[in-house]
């Protein structure tokens, strides 16, 4: 049982990540269009806060990937992921054409937050590179 519920610990933590990973790779390419977008929702120091953001999506995805400092890597991205899902997904205010995907956006991303709670609440289990995720 304990090499099941381990291996499900490393495959939800690829899968949970894997998000984040091809978000912060499609940033790179798409780097203006991003920009534009983080600007149009009155971000100041658009060019920073995207930087910092494909390295939060990037390296924080790699990171709960192999399980390296999980906890509190994965409270960083829970709160990354609060604040970009209250700024780019406020269905409340979305014109109703665009409310439904807002709100589907808004919950998925509480589902994922969910699952970043999960894991620093109880670590990333023994197939990682923390010592037990303690």
């Amino acid at each position: 049982m304990k090499k099941t519920r381990n291996a499900a610990a490393l495959a939800g933590r690829i899968m949970l990540a894997l998000l984040f990973v091809i978000a912060g790779l499609g940033k790179i390419p798409g780097f203006a269009d991003t920009h534009v977008m983080m600007t149009g929702a009155g971000l100041p120091f658009a060019n920073v806060l995207l930087v910092l953001t494909i390295l939060i999506e990037l390296g924080g995805g790699a990171a709960i990937m192999v399980g390296w400092k999980t906890r509190p890597i994965a409270l960083a991205v829970f709160l990354f992921t609060a604040l970009a899902t209250l700024v780019f997904h406020a269905f409340w205010n979305a014109p109703p054409d665009k409310a439904m995907l807002q709100q589907l956006m808004f919950m998925k991303n509480v589902s994922v937050m969910g699952g970043l709670l999960l894991l620093w609440a109880f670590g990333p289990g023994d197939y990682a590179l923390d010592d037990k995720g303690d």
